[in-house]
């Protein structure tokens, strides 16, 4: 079943989906007459009435010469005679070609729509994962942010340390310094007092 769109420049009126059209015509008789014909004479005339009344149309157009039998008649018959021949000989081969011809264009039509489909699908897959490594690049930023900080707490640390050691070492040299003046104060006081004693001890003592 085929599915025909409107045109795009129509009123709200008529925008609306058509029923579908049939891939094949409907039954006929002969060729050329219409089922529908026949179904709409059948309750009225029965099963013989459509023959009948074609029949006698045509022995009233002879009757009254409103068709007048001529060299013309014998060439449309002989001509009808042959299409008649032609549709029964190569009717079935050349409706299966055309069928086939048909089939091949449908075929490279859905194709080419599966493709596009397909193409489509895959865009729209592309540009999530471009969405989603969009929003993943918030975190990513959160990520980078934090290490900054940690590596600039971590040399603020570090600075702190060094400053702390440079602090400590002066000091401890401070102190030795004042330990060592308080040591050589002490070994001078004990040697000036040796001394001073050695000397005022006289023979007479």
């Amino acid at each position: 079943v085929l599915h025909v769109v409107r045109p795009i420049h129509t009123s709200q009126q008529r925008s609306a989906p058509v029923p579908p059209l049939p891939e094949k015509g409907g039954e006929v008789r002969h060729g050329l007459i219409p089922e529908e014909f026949f179904q709409f004479l059948y309750p009225k005339t029965g099963v013989t009435g459509p023959y009948m009344l074609g029949t006698g149309l045509l022995l009233y157009f002879l009757s009254k010469e409103i068709y007048v039998v001529n060299h013309e008649t014998v060439a449309a018959a002989c001509i009808l005679s042959v299409i008649i021949y032609g549709i029964k000989k190569y009717g079935a081969d050349v409706a299966a070609f055309a069928d086939k011809l048909n089939e091949e264009k449908i075929a490279k039509v859905t194709d080419i729509k599966n493709n596009s489909i397909k193409d489509l699908e895959a865009a729209i897959e592309q540009e999530k994962k471009e969405q989603w490594r969009a929003e993943g690049r918030s975190y990513l930023f959160d990520a980078k942010r934090n290490n900054i900080a940690m590596l600039l707490e971590a040399n603020y640390r570090e600075r702190l340390l060094t400053v702390y050691n440079e602090v400590k070492k002066r000091l401890d040299y401070q102190v030795a310094m004042q330990n060592l003046k308080h040591q050589k104060e002490q070994d001078h006081m004990i040697q000036w007092v040796e001394k001073n004693v050695v000397q005022s001890i006289t023979p007479q003592q």
